[in-house]
């Protein structure tokens, strides 16, 4: 009980910390987000539903459920689509597609694949009781893991086997972000799958379905 305790408290000092940090780098880039038109991403979108669009779709290699995307937050997609054309997320299919994309063009998808599905994160998602292990987490992606702010993903709902693949790469540095990679390096190797395993067990996210 006493371990617990200590790590739930050293879990709210991480994410106050955490928190400081976002903010600061969180408050110049929402200023700078142009304007996306959903109307203009629904073109440019076609692609991307060959494999967002299908319940369950797996990549090739290694093994993993692609992302869900209805209900995501479009500044945070803004900021993944930018991360596969810049290099700081490493996925072969989605850096071809990001590096024709130009800034607008991006913005637009965002907003579209955000425009669609959702209707659970829309209601609240899950009242479940939290885990020790995510009282860290919830400063930014929300107590129930759908996220508080448009810049940070929510968790709720999404597959499993994708949340665990994106931590470890925070983890191994493929995957860049300051304040993940610090994050991630402070999380037991035992608790990746739980975490994993519970915002995925969350009502949220949903496969990205076209109108």
């Amino acid at each position: 009980m006493e371990t617990y305790k200590f790590q739930v408290i050293m879990n709210m000092k991480i994410a106050a910390i955490a928190a400081t940090l976002l903010l600061a780098v969180v408050i110049p880039a929402q200023s700078a987000l142009a304007e996306g038109d959903a109307t203009a991403g629904k073109e440019l979108a076609y692609t991307c539903l060959g494999c967002h669009g299908i319940e369950g779709y797996r990549n090739a290699y290694p093994s993993y459920r692609v992302p869900k995307l209805g209900g995501q937050k479009a500044g945070y997609l803004v900021i993944a689509l930018k991360g596969y054309r810049d290099g700081t997320r490493a996925h072969p299919t989605m850096e071809a597609q990001a590096t024709s994309l130009s800034d607008q063009e991006i913005e637009d998808i965002a907003a579209y694949l955000a425009s669609i599905g959702g209707d659970t994160v829309a209601r609240g998602g899950s009242d479940a009781p939290g885990i020790a292990a995510a009282t860290a987490c919830a400063a930014c992606h929300g107590d129930n893991g759908i996220s508080v702010n448009a810049l940070w993903p929510t968790l709720a709902g999404q597959h499993e086997s994708y949340l665990e693949r994106a931590l470890g790469q925070y983890r191994d540095g493929t995957r860049g972000d300051v304040v993940m990679s610090a994050q991630a390096a402070l999380i037991a190797v035992e608790d990746v799958a739980l975490l994993a395993r519970y915002f995925a067990s969350l009502e949220g996210l949903e496969t990205t379905k076209p109108d």
